[in-house]
């Protein structure tokens, strides 16, 4: 499950791993006020890439007002006016962040202000990669002639905002590289959600259902208008809407109008300004011939602020991208109308054993970590399931091998393979039993993952091949000499000539007996007994595994190289009667592989003994203290 984000406890971010109230407690005693080395007040944490185009000055709020506030009557969508730097889609999802209380509490700590712990220091919390962050800043801002020139509050004492965009500023390196970006990766940082994009020229035709549903459960919207070139940016149209520019969604409702209904939507521009000027704007005549308290309700707190309505179909027309960052239950206040159920995996790729690639690379794309998804109730007014997945249909708690995926198509997938910080897809499915097979393009690209699963009615996930056992067979019992076979026979005459009148063989006797087909180290661990030797009976179990390992490795050993490939250790493993997790296997294609991802005869017979010895104990608290044990020497012998 996904969920436990809100209440989980941040990370701090600062170079000497101190925390907010621990600096801001040194701060007090020494009576100084916080100066952050990590994002020091200088050039460069404002451009990276050229001298700072204008002469600013670093001021402390008290520096620039008499009375400075954190927040002067509780933030809200008003308090964010952009300013010189291009980063209007961060804005956008600042605005929207004000419209979610608990969200905003969690970005925007309460704990802070200039009353009598003021220390020149402030903390954000944002959200990557499924930790919450702590990031820590003083208060000098960029300002020219005592005015912030940055993301600031219409009113002149407050700010949140423009610290906030200081501290993500330094997440991101510099002021610098925020001047293009996602609105919806903003809106992920910010909350944790899972997001979505849309063109509204090639949307789904129940847009504005799907738009509603994230709506009422709390989900986060921007848009924004395409341009073609440079020179459109921020140009503004005859209808008020600008291109190239970062709006908030804050708001869907249907009306009676004439005897039909009318979808609307509201949107703001984190200008404060500029609006659209055409049907059902402000001032314009579509809000006379509906309902007075239908019109009152929706226009209540209206005015010149960049907040306008549209209807729907304009909306489509003039805007070209929508973005939805759908929250998690556990972000969302009580009230919220609906939430979302959502399940999550995290894993990774590792070279030589789980980094498959796509299905181009057939011999290694089912060595890709899989997940089982359980789809058993259809969604409200329809009767498919809807999930931000992709899928494979039927699955098996074992992981599945290369014949499956070789004769079974996919079900639904994401598009095009691109270099983006996160991939989402929106799919509608028929309740059953599917396969999630996360992948990179190319084999051997090694990462990590988070998988989250977002549905309107509770699935059922699990890691697939996720166990850890074996199904060995029990020794034969010994054979009369009178009733042994012809084989049995030879072999004893060879044990017999090797032996001597011990009638035994030690480690050095069973070296010339395989004549360099296995390495020393392997044949000491064959040699389990406390007496170092082994009696014919044992030679004799010895002698019908080491027969079926090498059948299994010949098998495996296409090439006919003397190597395997680690990619099929798993396989491999599951022939010889063994089951090892996803985690466990990628232990031992790091610790046996070489660079070419191959596992030679010796590494391979020396993996598969050491297992066997592990999980012939029969005692599985035992078995998990030495698989625990090896993982810890393959770790360390991989440093």
């Amino acid at each position: 499950s996904g969920r436990g984000q809100m209440s989980a406890k941040s990370i701090s971010t600062q170079g000497d791993g101190k925390t907010f109230e621990q600096l801001r407690q040194e701060c007090l005693q020494k009576k100084k006020l916080f100066e952050d080395p990590d994002f020091p007040a200088c050039d460069s944490s404002l451009y990276y890439s050229q001298s700072v185009p204008i002469n600013f000055e670093w001021k402390r709020p008290g520096e620039l007002c008499e009375n400075p506030e954190f927040i002067v009557g509780g933030a809200d969508r008003t308090d964010i006016c952009q300013g010189a730097l291009g980063d209007c889609w961060l804005l956008a999802a600042i605005a929207s962040l004000t419209l979610h209380k608990e969200t905003l509490a969690r970005v925007v700590p309460n704990d802070q202000g200039f009353d009598r712990s003021y220390a020149g220091i402030f903390h954000f919390q944002f959200w990557q990669h499924n930790r919450w962050l702590d990031v820590v800043v003083d208060d000098r801002l960029p300002a020219v002639r005592n005015r912030l020139v940055l993301l600031h509050s219409a009113s002149n004492n407050e700010f949140w905002s423009a610290l906030l965009e200081k501290a993500y500023a330094k997440l991101n390196g510099s002021y610098e590289s925020l001047k293009g970006g996602s609105t919806l990766e903003a809106m992920e940082d910010f909350t944790g959600g899972v997001g979505e994009t849309y063109e509204t020229k090639s949307a789904p035709t129940d847009l504005f259902n799907i738009m509603k549903k994230a709506y009422d459960r709390g989900s986060m919207m921007g848009c924004s208008i395409d341009i073609t070139s440079s020179a459109e940016s921020e140009a503004q149209t005859a209808s008020g809407l600008v291109k190239g520019h970062a709006y908030s969604i804050t708001g869907l409702e249907e009306v009676n109008c004439r005897g039909k209904k009318v979808k609307l939507i509201r949107i703001r521009n984190p200008w404060g300004q500029v609006e659209w000027n055409g049907a059902w704007s402000d001032e314009s005549r579509e809000w006379n011939v509906i309902d007075s308290s239908e019109k009152k309700r929706i226009l209540q707190n209206s005015m010149d602020d960049g907040e306008f309505w549209m209807e729907f179909e304009d909306f489509k027309a003039n805007y070209d991208k929508i973005e939805i960052c759908n929250l998690t239950p556990d972000s969302l206040t009580d009230d919220t109308k609906r939430k979302w159920e959502v399940n999550m995996f995290e894993g990774n790729w590792i070279r030589g054993s789980t980094a498959g690639g796509c299905r181009n690379f057939i011999d290694t794309f089912w060595t890709n970590p899989q997940f089982k998804l359980i789809l058993k109730h259809a969604d409200d007014n329809n009767d498919k399931c809807i999930h931000a997945t992709y899928s494979y249909s039927y699955c098996d708690e074992d992981h599945l091998g290369k014949d499956f995926f070789r004769y079974n198509g996919s079900k639904a997938r994401s598009k095009t393979y691109i270099n983006v910080r996160e991939i989402s897809e929106r799919f509608t499915l028929p309740p059953g039993n599917y396969l999630l097979v996360p992948t990179t393009f190319q084999p051997h690209d090694e990462a990590d993952f988070l998988i989250r699963i977002f549905s309107e009615k509770a699935a059922g996930t699990m890691e697939m091949g996720n166990t850890v056992d074996a199904d060995l067979p029990d020794p034969p019992m010994p054979s009369l000499p009178e009733e042994e076979t012809d084989e049995e026979k030879g072999l004893r005459r060879m044990f017999e000539k090797i032996a001597g009148s011990d009638q035994a063989i030690s480690a050095k006797e069973l070296q010339q007996v395989l004549n360099g087909v296995l390495s020393r180290t392997c044949v000491h661990i064959l040699l389990v007994d406390n007496s170092g030797q082994l009696e014919f009976q044992e030679f004799k179990v010895f002698w019908e595994k080491m027969k079926k390992w090498i059948m299994l490795f010949i098998s495996y050993d296409t090439d006919r190289s003397g190597k395997m490939s680690s990619y099929e250790l798993r396989i491999a493993l599951k022939a010889a009667g063994m089951h090892l997790n996803t985690k466990l296997l990628q232990l031992l294609g790091l610790r046996f592989a070489d660079e070419n991802y191959d596992i030679d005869f010796d590494d391979y017979l020396t993996c598969i003994v050491r297992l066997e010895n592990m999980f012939s104990e029969h005692d599985l608290l035992l078995i998990m203290k030495q698989l625990f044990s090896f993982q810890f020497l393959l770790l360390s012998m991989n440093v």
